[in-house]
């Protein structure tokens, strides 16, 4: 009876003493798991802030070059007006980006091609205006502006290249059973649309 008793109480011992070492085993894996999965997301967030960045510049390009069309004569106020407009609906269109979804960046998308499409209509108008095309201050804003596009598209390269090794991490098993018990979700890929801007918030009034 007690040989029972002391070979049960044995056993439970190592039941017990197995159990609080996978505790720790999988306490260790967790954290670690948690730790990448943070310091990638975080470098996919810093990322987007480049391409933020880039948007920026790019919106206070065009602000220029919009003042400076307004001072050309007799110059199509509808096509201006149209690029205004595009540009107030591409800034209130607005991404989280601790948690970047395809629907946010399909919406993003859509509202900076509205925009893309306005300003090379504008551009399009201005060839009709050989002033205009000779103006020194109009030609430098051009320039800048395709060597803006030119770091959009680099900007929004190395975001991409940020999401995969994180949406890697938190996919594979067992690290996706993971990611749902801490509420890692996968980031969505920037596809760019042809001229897709994001532009923010900057008014222009006709005298």
């Amino acid at each position: 009876m007690k040989k029972g008793v002391l070979a049960g109480l044995g056993c439970l011992g190592i039941t017990v003493i197995a159990v609080i070492i996978i505790g720790i085993i999988g306490g260790i894996f967790a954290y670690k798991f948690n730790n990448t999965a943070i310091a990638l997301k975080e470098t996919s967030t810093k990322t987007w802030a480049n391409v933020e960045s880039s948007y920026q510049r790019r919106n206070d390009l065009i602000g220029n070059l919009v003042k400076t069309v307004q001072g050309a004569a007799d110059f199509e106020r509808g096509t201006l007006t149209d690029v205004i407009e595009a540009r107030s609906k591409a800034t209130a269109v607005s991404i989280d980006p601790t948690n970047i979804t395809p629907e946010q960046l399909a919406q993003f998308n859509q509202a900076q091609s509205g925009l893309s499409g306005a300003l090379s209509r504008l551009l399009v108008t201005v060839e009709r205006y050989p002033d205009l095309k000779a103006n020194q201050n109009f030609l430098e804003l051009q320039s800048q502006l395709e060597g803006t596009e030119n770091r959009i598209n680099v900007a929004r390269d190395r975001f991409n290249a940020t999401v995969e090794p994180y949406n890697l991490h938190i996919k594979k098993f067992p690290n996706s059973i993971l990611a749902g018990l801490f509420n890692f979700d996968e980031l969505a890929y920037f596809k760019s649309e042809a001229g897709s801007e994001n532009a923010p918030d900057v008014n222009f009034e006709f005298e």
